[in-house]
């Protein structure tokens, strides 16, 4: 007859049973229910890493159509340039600037107001008075020498410490030192006025200040308006535009040229087609098979679908904007697998020649761009309402479910072990204790009849 169930050996064999094995066998089949819970975990587990990876591309996706449809964005960016860079550099133009060309003469260069004392042999002498100071027509200010401050270093110091409108330094040569005051603000509202009332008391000699250089105001011609700057940084002259005055040349004007920043616009949309692109073939790998025939993580996946919808359809929606009403006129074709491809020649050409009509096919209401950017705020994971967001809650639900289950299931068959180990144990004890205990039934029995089994052949 075939053995059925565990075999426990022969039951006055004496051996018993390997206790741990026998449990591992019985229990292994209360185990083997965890098993399509554990593969339906890893399953959603993988769904969950290439959805992320989807999400991921998504997010920079999002990055680049908000640069391009933000009107501080790329699309506002500003390059300019000057005829002369020896009399005028320029800083900046920024969103506000327009392109065009702007003449500009400069026929004086701003300079600030600057004073400096008479020279003292020796910095540590004492010194005694006061010092008076105006800056502009703003409120004159006296600071009366004390044991605080009666050095020129000391002196130096309290000014700079205080609101006298100036900067206060020490300059040494070998044969003595100079306060020197240069105002903080420059122009001719900065011209600094003296009235100083200072004695050296080590040597009783006065101190005098002479006139560094004089506040005056920059001026210049720009567009041919006559105007001035207290700065030779400018920035106003030009709307949006900052440049730098670095000398005067008044009968040669310089060219300043503010024009659209093609290059960076062109390298951003790259960038979004290059991202665009991403997100599509990322989703064609995860729902297609692999290489053995296995279907990757979002093989038929609904979400995958949806995505792939609305991005083609964002690609063809949006009201046109003056002339331009297709991303074909930006230079950007779709081809058969969906992904895009990007004809930089023709995006700068249109540029050129229709900059305002493609800025509004980016960012007027209801274009390309605005819809594009609505559509990828509905897939992705930036909102928890989106698409790819609304999977991987679904999948924690899930996931969550199940590993409550394996975890309720481990605890029950750790029970059971216990439960059956200690049986088992017991049972093994028995079952080896039973041939001592024939044993003694033989000796019990060759007492009571004298029959001795050993000597009976």
């Amino acid at each position: 007859m075939a053995t059925v169930g565990i075999s426990f050996g022969s039951a006055t064999g004496g051996t018993g049973f390997d206790v741990t094995s026998t449990v591992t066998s019985i229990l292994a089949i209360q185990q083997a229910i965890e098993t399509p819970w554990q593969t339906q975990l890893t399953a959603l587990q993988a769904q969950d890493t290439a959805l992320s990876g989807i999400g991921t591309s998504l997010s920079s996706l999002t990055t680049d159509m908000t640069a391009l449809t933000d009107p501080e964005g790329v699309m506002a960016s500003k390059q300019g340039s000057s005829s002369d860079t020896n009399v005028l550099a320029l800083s900046s133009a920024s969103s506000i600037a327009i392109a065009g060309s702007h003449t500009v003469t400069v026929t004086q260069l701003a300079q600030t107001s600057s004073e400096y004392s008479d020279q003292i042999t020796n910095a540590t002498d004492t010194l005694s008075g006061s010092l008076t100071i105006q800056i502009g027509t703003g409120t004159a200010q006296t600071i009366t020498l004390d044991s605080t401050d009666n050095t020129l270093q000391t002196l130096a110091t309290a000014l700079n410490s205080g609101s006298y409108g100036v900067t206060a330094s020490v300059v040494s040569s070998a044969t003595g030192s100079r306060l020197s005051l240069v105002s903080d603000n420059s122009g001719t509202a900065g011209q600094i006025t003296l009235t100083p009332s200072l004695t050296d008391a080590t040597t009783s000699t006065s101190i005098g200040f002479t006139v560094g250089q004089t506040g005056q105001d920059a001026m210049l011609n720009v567009d041919g308006l006559d105007t001035t700057s207290a700065s030779n940084t400018v920035t106003g002259a030009i709307p949006g535009v900052t440049f730098q005055l670095l000398a005067t040349a008044p009968s040669t004007p310089v060219q300043i040229q503010i024009t659209n920043d093609n290059g960076s616009i062109e390298t951003a949309v790259q960038q979004m087609v290059t991202d665009y692109n991403s997100v599509i073939t990322g989703m064609a790998t995860q729902e297609g098979n692999t290489s053995a025939g296995v279907a990757e993580p979002l093989y038929g996946s609904p979400t995958i679908s949806l995505i792939q919808e609305q991005l083609a359809g964002s690609l063809f929606s949006g009201a046109a904007s003056g002339s331009v009403n297709n991303i074909g006129q930006l230079g950007i074709s779709v081809n058969d697998d969906g992904t895009l491809t990007l004809t930089v020649s023709t995006l700068d050409s249109i540029l050129n020649s229709n900059y305002a009509d493609v800025q509004g096919y980016l960012q007027n209401s209801g274009s390309f761009g605005q819809n594009l950017s609505t559509a990828l705020n509905t897939l992705g994971t930036a909102s928890p309402t989106g698409a790819i967001s609304l999977a991987l809650a679904q999948n924690s639900t899930e996931e969550s479910g199940l590993n409550t289950d394996i975890t309720n299931e481990n605890a029950s068959i750790a029970t059971q072990k216990t439960t059956l180990t200690t049986e088992l144990n017991t049972a093994n004890q028995v079952l080896q204790s039973i041939p001592q205990q024939l044993n003694e039934v033989n000796e019990i029995y060759d007492a009571s009849t004298g029959y001795n089994e050993a000597t009976t052949s």
